[in-house]
């Protein structure tokens, strides 16, 4: 055979196996990027009043809740969702959970408690012109900061608030940004692709869906319990602060939090995220309060029965007389 034809089969030998290797390579990255694809999580949580331990003095005259006699905490349901976000990364080496709460200044404490159990950073939406918002200009307000964020792969938050129970703010904020949104979640069986699998808990059993990313999830009370605090990370990020937190610690502690950026929590405005004053706060909200029916239980209101159907029979009757149960 001559010289010219061997070399010729030895360069189309040497290419092909060139074009597979290539081939092979490339099909190496595309699955490691799909096992270990980084994800930017958002997760929305609510610093609320603990409504599951009500006194005597939890109500106003006007019916409406006293705050300052409760004592503030991380909205259960949200700490569901924290605990998928938190699953998303330990399975994405390289993602990373912001929190995005919205309300008073000591909101940082939820962001905190989220730093301790796993999560990056947080922002608290802070601004008198936010005050007195119903679910539409809360959601807006939110939404506006999502867009500030920017780069984001899935938002995560708790089905409701244990102070308002209406479920609306997160299927509000989907249909804002335009973006799919899977209610009652579960579990996030799956993302990958582009797409996240979620088990939705429903009425009468359970479903899987799919929906492409980015999207809007929002998780039952139902879900894995979120993961306690690590120790580790509690003495790393005990000093983290909002400005406003910040100007209130000891100067020694202040330097401290100078010269270390992940102490430093983010604090914005309605102005910084764009937001238009007549949607915010009151001016954005049309949800209108016609009456409020304050509903006490004293210790006068208990009764002694004994061990007889009758009376229990009898007791049940008068409670649905007066529309207290039924």
């Amino acid at each position: 055979m001559p010289t010219s034809a061997c070399a010729d089969y030895g360069i189309g030998l040497y290419g092909s196996v060139a074009l597979t290797s290539t081939r092979l390579n490339t099909s190496f990255i595309n699955i490691t990027e799909t096992l270990t694809m980084s994800l930017n999580i958002i997760v929305l949580a609510k610093q609320v009043p603990d409504t599951r331990n009500v006194g005597k003095d939890a109500m106003k005259e006007d019916g409406t809740i006293n705050r300052a006699a409760l004592p503030a905490i991380f909205n259960p349901e949200d700490l569901n969702a924290l605990e998928q976000a938190l699953r998303l990364k330990d399975a994405n080496p390289g993602s990373t959970v912001t929190l995005l709460t919205m309300g008073l200044p000591r909101a940082a404490e939820i962001i905190r408690e989220a730093i301790y159990r796993g999560a990056d950073t947080g922002i608290v939406l802070t601004d008198r012109a936010l005050g007195g918002a119903d679910t539409l200009a809360t959601s807006y307000s939110l939404a506006q900061a999502v867009k500030k964020i920017g780069n984001y792969d899935i938002i995560l938050g708790g089905r409701q608030a244990i102070d308002g129970d209406t479920a609306q703010v997160g299927p509000q904020i989907a249909e804002k940004l335009g973006i799919p949104q899977v209610t009652y979640a579960e579990e996030i069986v799956d993302l990958s692709n582009g797409h996240v699998t979620v088990k939705r808990r429903l009425e009468h059993g359970v479903e899987t869906v799919k929906a492409p990313l980015p999207c809007v999830v929002t998780v039952n009370g139902t879900a894995a319990d979120c993961r306690p605090r690590n120790a580790i990370r509690v003495q790393k990020y005990k000093y983290a602060t909002s400005p406003s937190e910040t100007g209130k610690l000891p100067e020694r502690i202040q330097e401290l939090v100078k010269k270390r950026p992940e102490l430093q929590l983010n604090e914005w405005s309605a102005a910084f995220v764009e937001a238009d004053p007549e949607q915010i706060g009151l001016a954005g909200s049309p949800t209108k309060v016609k009456n409020v029916e304050n509903v006490v239980f004293t210790a006068k209101d208990c009764r002694r029965l004994d061990n007889n159907d009758e009376q229990i029979e009898e007791l049940i009757k008068e409670l649905i007389t007066n529309h207290t149960i039924g």
